[in-house]
């Protein structure tokens, strides 16, 4: 029997096609969606957003999809080639639930579906998606073959429309960052074949942007390099174009495109971290200017301790929560946040039903470098108030028995704190790290950051060195 729960994510579904999973599991998983964000009373949903990006397996499975909801009721709206910030927009701008068909950086042979309630609300392990996994169990059979029953008597079939929603989408983003002023500027942009070369081009139409393009054509098979530009090797080719032709900066989009990676006129990566920071003080501009007295800003708790600082700076409120797009959307909710942001170049916006959208980040560098006569290594050096480690992955037979030997280590000394909102954070007056277990593979994730690189390069090297005893 197929075991779902290694399809099934904490955020997402995702896995290999065809061996993990195909179109009959997708119809099924079409028909468990609207069963289980149906009302009280059992009835589906009355309708549904669903789009896909370039893989190519994504149109069959995003159309089987379509297929299972509309069987049990819904009205399913194509969008079709989109990125994954694309569908947010239409979930929220259409008040309709939706699914986004990616796998995001992953290789060709993935696939997955990210899905979401009405406004772009997202769906998780604890929000509908374990209740969706067990629906479709129900209807496996012992050799993993997957039946989905007749829908309920009386449910009349849904129908499937085609809408495009691109422009209303890059008219959306464009609302939101003034850009009629600023100079112009020499852009290159990887889209690593992904959705970034679909929304870029009409995003950045009519704008006085000088675009340089690369792998802008949509293949899923990803023939220049992965498009996960958090790996530093597939930021090499940006960052030499971005020397060659003398750029101002340069941006890397991730496979779905819902997450930007930013280098500098010198081709240097710019610390997401910085780029957080930045964002933030534009959106808390924005907010004061709305009329805001205190606008509140979350951040993980790997960002950096620069984007708290600047944004205490601003007489803001910094709140820091744990890694993962539900925990930051749902302490968006709470506290009606103005922005939210990762150290994985997710940005999240209250303006942008509180989603995340690499675009809409990629536009307010735009127009922070454009409004001012400064190279962006300038703009962005009074973000830069620490030395990082980056995010060091290693593998552990035990990881609590490492965190514990880390903790054992560390956590005695004078002035140091120590929490656990997401693993073992220990902090010192100029320094900390965390170091928190991945919940789908044996390893620990390590983060450090000091004031001095000698300290920072210190706690790294002692912390690995008991991890990997």
């Amino acid at each position: 029997m197929r075991d779902l729960k290694q399809l099934v994510k904490a955020y997402d579904v995702r896995g290999t096609v065809p061996d993990q999973w195909d179109e009959s599991l997708a119809r099924a998983f079409g028909a468990a969606f609207v069963r289980v964000l149906g009302d009280a009373a059992g009835a589906p949903v009355r309708a549904i957003v669903v789009g896909h990006d370039m893989r190519p397996s994504s149109p069959s499975l995003t159309r089987a999809f379509a297929e299972g909801a509309a069987g049990y009721g819904a009205d399913v709206v194509e969008i079709g080639l989109c990125s994954t910030d694309q569908l947010y927009y239409a979930s929220g701008s259409l008040d309709l639930p939706g699914a986004m068909f990616t796998a995001s950086h992953n290789p060709a042979e993935y696939n997955g579906i990210k899905l979401c309630k009405a406004g772009a609300a997202p769906v998780g392990q604890d929000t509908g998606l374990s209740d969706i996994r067990e629906l479709v169990e129900s209807w496996l059979d012992e050799d993993g073959a997957v039946t989905v029953p007749a829908a309920p008597e009386g449910t009349v079939p849904g129908t499937l429309s085609a809408q495009d929603t691109l422009a209303g989408y890059t008219e959306h983003l464009r609302s939101l960052v003034d850009l009629t002023a600023i100079r112009p500027l020499k852009v290159a942009v990887d889209a690593g074949n992904g959705m970034g070369g679909h929304t870029v081009p009409t995003v950045f139409a009519g704008l006085p942007i000088d675009l340089v393009p690369m792998y802008f054509e949509l293949d899923g098979t990803f023939p220049n390099h992965e498009a996960n530009p958090l790996d530093p090797k597939n930021l090499v080719d940006l960052q030499a174009k971005v020397r060659e032709v003398g750029a101002d900066l340069g941006l890397a989009f991730d496979g779905d495109a819902d997450r930007c990676f930013v280098v500098d006129e010198n081709g240097d990566p710019v610390s997401p971290s910085a780029i957080t920071a930045l964002v933030a003080e534009r959106e808390i501009a924005r907010a004061r200017k709305a009329g805001e007295d205190e606008p509140t800003v979350i951040h993980n708790l790997i960002t950096s301790w620069s984007v708290p600082e600047v944004v205490r700076e601003l007489g803001a409120v910094p709140v820091r929560t744990r890694v993962g797009h539900s925990f930051i959307k749902q302490e968006m909710a709470v506290t009606d946040a103005v922005f939210g942001g990762e150290h994985s170049a997710h940005y999240y916006f209250r303006d942008f039903w509180r989603a995340d959208t690499g675009m809409l980040a990629a536009l307010h560098v735009l127009a922070a470098l454009g409004g001012q006569p400064e190279t962006l290594s300038a703009l962005t050096a009074r973000y830069n108030r620490y030395a990082a480690s980056g995010e060091i992955n290693s593998t552990v037979a035990d990881q609590q028995a490492r965190t514990e030997a880390v903790r054992a280590a560390y956590a005695g000394g004078e002035d140091v704190s120590v929490d656990e909102l997401d693993g073992l954070t220990v902090a010192g007056k100029d320094w900390w790290f965390n170091l928190r277990a991945s919940n789908t593979e044996p390893l620990l994730r390590l983060n450090v950051e000091a004031k001095d690189p000698a300290r920072m390069a210190e706690l790294r090297d002692g912390v690995l060195a008991i991890v990997r005893a």
